[in-house]
């Protein structure tokens, strides 16, 4: 297998050359352009790419890159358990979790493949049991709540899926739904707030951390412990782990019970792990869970599909390579017009940004181009009373993610001026992509529209657990082949690591920088 630099390929100055030809969105934007470029996902998704900028001599360059870098073929051995995790020395087995796609796996002792569906069964009949009462609180009674304290992946891929489920469940009438909060950041008037919010007695505490050792965590932790001991509750019996077998967390008799993941998931690749698994059977039921693993599967398996015009993973992320470093667009900003995906973009930012916000490629050597973009969004219409009007009329062109549904959730709704709500949701979502790239010529210059604003539509039925599945895959996916393009090690975040060490220094009293040290007077510390 031939790892080498993006800017090395034959094929990077055939695109350059190819960008500076230019695409008139505006005049090639048509019906027939808009029937010709959808391409399934899974389930009932779809992608549609009819408003990039994006010909068929740039697609045809683009398939030619996928070739040249082997996309396809690094993705293969990811699924067979090649080292993917350069930095750390590490497998990269999150869509393991969600079904084989590969050949056995076998580490550290044991079919790796085996190890994941033994803890999804084990933390399933937990679920089940405390679901049916079987399993009481401290008390004696019913849980009734579920509160995950962790942080980063191990907080938002979760939280944004049960977020996105919680209309669906209410209208599907799952019984019992454990309502679920999340405790995240390590300022006390997080943790403070949603304790303040459940019923202690009735709240099992799910707490999540890989290491063991992740501080803000712990410190959450704490806070919850003594929360439960003024009130007289047992912390052992309303609090479970999800950590590494390996971590200080681990066979611990101060835990209900304790589930396991291995090195080989990173923290935003976690949520089909127990990581998400533990909280949304327990507040859903674990069939709703599975149902949620089907769907990323299914995107898993289609997403192995050499050819880009019918893999909608590999399209997604062979465009987005076009506009980051052809037509130098830095920003890409996810828009759903559903309110169940509020807090999908705070995912993707992590997802997209942690894994391919790199400057230097998998053999730590400094590359020349530019990688992963800035990951923003917010749900429509709101963000079309927000930061739209930058997006139609500001300077840089910023590429768009429109997610949107046929039909709401809860199919709660109301006619007004000749239609529902779900229909107006529909049709300004239908016009702002018409909008952003068609754009409007007036003599006013305050409304005149550029257009040429390039976009991409998925779009599903109805937003349920398989569907969720689906989408939440094509993304990490998208993200995966990226990397693969620009030669990057995706899978560890050593940006994260280094705000750690100087806040260590700050606690410990050792900072030795003066500056360190002038900021943490201003604060107080």
């Amino acid at each position: 297998m031939r790892y080498i630099n993006f800017d090395k390929t034959a094929v990077y100055n055939k695109l350059a050359e190819a960008a500076k030809t230019g695409f008139n969105l505006n005049e090639k934007l048509d019906a027939a352009r808009v029937q010709n470029c959808s391409i399934p996902i899974a389930d009932t998704l779809n992608y549609n790419w009819a408003a990039k900028k994006a010909g068929n001599e740039v697609i045809t360059l683009l398939q030619t890159l996928s070739e040249e870098q082997e996309l396809i073929a690094k993705y293969k051995l990811l699924l067979n358990g090649e080292v993917m995790n350069t930095g750390e020395n590490r497998k990269v087995l999150h869509q393991l979790l969600r079904g084989q796609l590969g050949k056995n796996i076998i580490a550290d002792g044991k079919n790796i493949g085996e190890f994941y569906k033994e803890e999804l069964e084990r933390y399933s009949s937990f679920a089940e049991k405390v679901r049916a009462g079987t399993i009481k609180n401290s008390a004696g009674g019913r849980f009734t709540h579920a509160v995950q304290i962790g942080i980063g992946g191990s907080d938002l891929g979760p939280r944004a899926i049960y977020i996105a489920l919680e209309n669906w469940a209410l209208k599907e009438k799952i019984t019992p739904c454990l309502k679920a909060k999340f405790i995240s950041n390590v300022d006390p008037d997080d943790a403070s707030a949603v304790i303040n919010s459940v019923p202690l007695a009735e709240t099992l505490f799910i707490l999540v951390s890989k290491s063991g050792t992740t501080q803000e965590t712990l410190s959450n932790e704490l806070f919850v412990k003594n929360k439960l001991e003024k009130a007289g509750l047992d912390p052992g019996k309303q609090l479970v782990a999800v950590t590494s077998e390996t971590s200080p967390l681990a066979h611990n008799s101060g835990y209900l019970d304790s589930f396991y993941i291995d090195d080989y998931i990173g923290g935003r690749y976690s949520s089909s792990s127990g990581v998400g698994g533990v909280i949304l059977s327990l507040a859903f039921g674990p069939a709703v869970f599975k149902d949620f693993l089907q769907g990323a599967h299914e995107a898993d398996k289609n997403a192995l599909g050499p050819d880009i015009r019918k893999n909608a993973a590999l399209m997604d992320a062979l465009i987005g390579v076009w506009e980051r470093n052809f037509l130098r667009m830095p920003y890409t900003a996810v828009l759903p017009y559903s309110q169940a995906l509020s807090r999908f973009p705070a995912h993707l930012q992590q997802l997209d940004m942690e894994s391919n916000g790199k400057r230097v490629n998998r053999s730590g050597d400094a590359i020349a181009y530019s990688t992963g973009p800035v990951v923003f969004g917010e749900p429509g219409t709101n963000g079309q009373h927000s930061f739209y009007q930058l997006l139609h009329q500001g300077t840089d062109i910023v590429p768009l993610q429109f997610i949107g549904f046929n039909d709401n959730q809860l199919e709660d709704d109301i006619v007004v001026d000749g239609s529902n709500s779900v229909t107006k949701l529909k049709a300004n979502l239908a016009a702002q992509i018409v909008a952003f790239a068609k754009g409007q010529d007036d003599a006013n210059p305050n409304k005149q529209f550029p257009g040429g604003r390039p976009s991409s539509l998925i779009h599903g039925k109805r937003l349920t657990p398989k569907t969720l599945g689906a989408l939440l895959a094509h993304f990490e996916n998208k993200v995966m082949f990226q990397g693969f393009v620009w030669n990057l090690n995706s899978f560890d975040q050593e940006g994260v690591q280094l705000g750690k060490l100087l806040t260590k220094k700050v606690l410990s009293g050792g900072a030795e920088d003066k500056t360190l040290e002038a900021y943490s007077k201003l604060l107080g510390i």
